[in-house]
């Protein structure tokens, strides 16, 4: 293996925290880069333009899929934006060159602005508006599937920490951060609402209904609609919509494609490409601050 595709992977593990099916993602993706390279008779290190294009064209020539191409420019891009950083390279060789976007239907998301209305809608003082809060919060803070939502467990939240634990498709566990913002709210809930509304002390799940019991899926679906409602948010909101909304505002925040990948739990980093489509109002803004008689 090329030592700087080495150096990167370590760096992945141990600096960012990557989980080893990522790092060998990438492995898997570079590799396959650094082979073509030497066929071309060239190395890492003098890799321009040039050559990034002829190797997507090399790639739509075997075939691929423009979901696996996407992943490869991913991997390319990070690994040499790394190189510049350490001052291996003087320029990033993929820089300003974009691939086609997977020809698939874009997942349905809301505006951020949808988003605080949404949950700003929550003005109950009592328990009931704590809890609704501490689970808006949280399922847009994490951008958690509404079925791990309602699996959480009291052991799974490490609040002072800032963390949550969950356990996804197949039991698969990931830990991810949990903003101030939806720290405070889930701190709240588990401090003065939850003990009024637990009915039996062995009882574990963080969100309880009515009754003391673990809310379902249904149940949240139903709060759900009944705040979009109040809140005037003309777009449809379903559990799965924050999840949506959570990754794409991540990605055109400046998120990598991989960490998204790692917070929401996807085997295939091809499901999380879907939302690397570029909004109007991000290209409007890359136009701005980009084209010089903007």
């Amino acid at each position: 293996m090329d030592p700087e595709i080495r150096t990167f992977l370590d760096h992945l593990r141990l600096e960012r925290g990557l989980s080893e099916n990522t790092a060998t993602s990438y492995a898997r993706d570079l590799d396959d880069f650094s082979r073509y390279l030497a066929r071309e008779q060239r190395t890492m290190r003098d890799a321009d333009r040039t050559v990034v294009l002829r190797y997507l064209s090399d790639l739509k020539r075997r075939g691929m899929k423009s979901t696996t191409i996407a992943r490869r420019m991913s991997a390319l891009r990070s690994f040499f934006r790394y190189l510049l950083r350490e001052g291996v390279l003087q320029a990033d060789p993929t820089a300003n060159i974009e691939v086609a976007s997977p020809d698939e239907h874009l997942p349905r998301v809301v505006s951020e602005e949808d988003v605080e209305r949404l949950i700003g809608a929550v003005r109950r003082p009592d328990a009931m508006g704590l809890r609704d809060r501490a689970m808006l919060e949280t399922l847009y803070a994490t951008g958690m599937r509404v079925s791990e939502l309602v699996a959480l467990s009291l052991e799974d939240v490490e609040l002072a920490a800032g963390f949550i634990r969950v356990f996804g498709k197949g039991k698969k566990e990931r830990v991810v951060p949990l903003g101030e913002i939806a720290q405070d709210a889930l701190g709240l809930y588990l401090r003065y609402a939850r003990p009024l509304l637990v009915r039996d002390r062995g009882e574990s799940a963080v969100f309880l209904n009515r009754l003391g019991r673990r809310m379902t899926r249904q149940g949240f679906w139903n709060i759900l609609k009944g705040y979009a409602r109040q809140a005037g948010v003309s777009a449809e909101v379903t559990p799965h919509t924050l999840r949506h909304s959570f990754a794409t505002h991540l990605l055109e925040g400046g998120a990598d494609l991989r960490v998204v990948q790692e917070l929401l739990g996807h085997a295939d980093i091809s499901t999380t490409e879907r939302y690397t489509h570029v909004t109007p109002h991000r290209l409007r803004e890359v136009y701005r601050n980009a084209h010089p008689r903007a």
